[in-house]
């Protein structure tokens, strides 16, 4: 490979959330979404070339930016964005938030997919609206939607709005076309609306490909909100910066209001020189990211076959967040967290996060790391459940 992602970073001491939240210095975190690999070289470039100027004040966000933007999606995923429906704020979960102010009332219903991204439980509940869930089913050995029950839940009259995690947090699923067609065509029938966090959007394994939900068909541009950024990709979530595509003219109106409202409308230096170095120079590099991933979870896949079989492996199909089931242990999925925790010194999120009952059972890993330190996070969960 032209990168070295088996390169360790030191990242502990760095005032880093995912190594110093609890400030123990013998823990492998194995939880939070943050990649422990240094970013492509073309955007480490852009920022220390912006650094060195000495002065960070309010920033402008320049067409370059739009042009980037545009041109990845339109010769990586077919997807031709005009410039007018592209609004920035400073992250994916600000954005949704904004949507949601936009599109509800207090008191209406949101509709996800669960087990779901812990966040969106947090953003529909502080917009004052209700979380409506749909509890996705294993069939064969990954998720499918219960139509049935999702079209049941569209049809209640306070749903109005459907949001959406494409490719899905945690469960890995890379969603068909004809499955996001079908979420569409039964939202429009309700008066549902969709917004879809595409945050995970590159980080797709060999063999499947991502599609973005507003380049379907008209339809679905119409009815649809998308949200998305580098950050995930490319590792930048710190630099604070995302979009949000929006065709419809009205609705783009009052969500640019929303992001007013809300004091998310001004991004720092950094962040759109760093989408524009990733969009513009580093695709050679995410491609490779994921071919480093998919190996990382093959290898996951082998050890847990050998040392682990109770535990249950989810395909991945897109993130970097393996899904796994634990209910062969026969304890909570709280207690395995805190047990791998308290006893292995492994941090894992335990799947009750995101769904209280649709997580249980579960616990989610994050494979976006050096090799060799997985593989010694994983020997030490077999030897803290080999016992059970």
């Amino acid at each position: 490979m032209k990168y070295n992602f088996d390169e360790p970073v030191s990242r502990r001491g760095t005032n880093c959330v995912k190594w110093d939240e609890r400030g123990d210095s013998d823990v492998i975190p194995l939880w939070v979404a943050d990649m422990d690999f240094r970013v492509a070289p073309a955007i480490q470039q852009a920022v220390e070339r912006r650094a060195a100027q000495g002065v960070f004040g309010y920033t402008h966000v320049p067409e370059a930016y739009y042009a980037a933007i545009i041109s990845w999606f339109r010769r990586r995923h077919g997807w031709s964005i005009s410039r007018e429906d592209i609004l920035y704020t400073t992250g994916v979960v600000p954005a949704i938030s904004c949507v949601l102010k936009a599109l509800t009332m207090p008191g209406e219903k949101v509709l996800v997919l669960t087990p779901v991204y812990n966040c969106f439980f947090s953003s529909i509940r502080n917009n004052g609206c209700e979380v409506q869930e749909s509890r996705l089913v294993v069939r064969g050995s990954k998720y499918e939607v219960c139509w049935d029950d999702f079209e049941a839940k569209c049809a209640d009259e306070k749903t109005t709005v459907f949001l959406l995690c494409n490719p899905h947090n945690p469960g890995g699923r890379v969603w068909t076309s004809d499955e996001l067609q079908r979420m569409n065509d039964i939202c429009l029938r309700h008066g549902v609306r969709v917004v879809s966090d595409e945050i995970h959007c590159e980080l797709v394994m060999p063999g499947h490909s991502f599609q973005p939900f507003a380049a379907i068909s008209e339809a679905c541009l119409n009815n649809s909100v998308v949200c998305n950024s580098p950050s995930k990709s490319f590792n930048t979530a710190g630099l604070q910066v995302a979009n949000i595509i929006c065709h419809d003219a009205a609705l783009r109106r009052r969500i640019d209001r929303a992001i007013n409202i809300n004091e998310v409308c001004d991004v720092n230096p950094f962040g759109p020189e760093a989408l524009i170095a990733a969009y513009n120079e580093s695709e050679d590099w995410i491609d490779q990211l994921c071919l480093y991933v998919k190996g990382n979870y093959d290898a996951l896949c082998s050890y847990f076959a050998e040392r682990l079989p109770q535990l249950k492996v989810m395909p991945m199909e897109g993130t970097y967040l393996v899904w796994v089931d634990v209910s062969g242990l026969g304890l909570p999925s709280d207690a395995v967290a805190e047990l791998l925790y308290d006893k292995g010194r492994v941090w894992v999120s335990s799947g009750t996060i995101y769904g209280q009952e649709a997580g249980e059972g579960y616990i989610r890993l994050n494979l976006a790391c050096p090799r060799a330190l997985l593989m010694e996070g994983l020997e030490r969960m077999a030897s803290t459940l080999k016992a059970l």
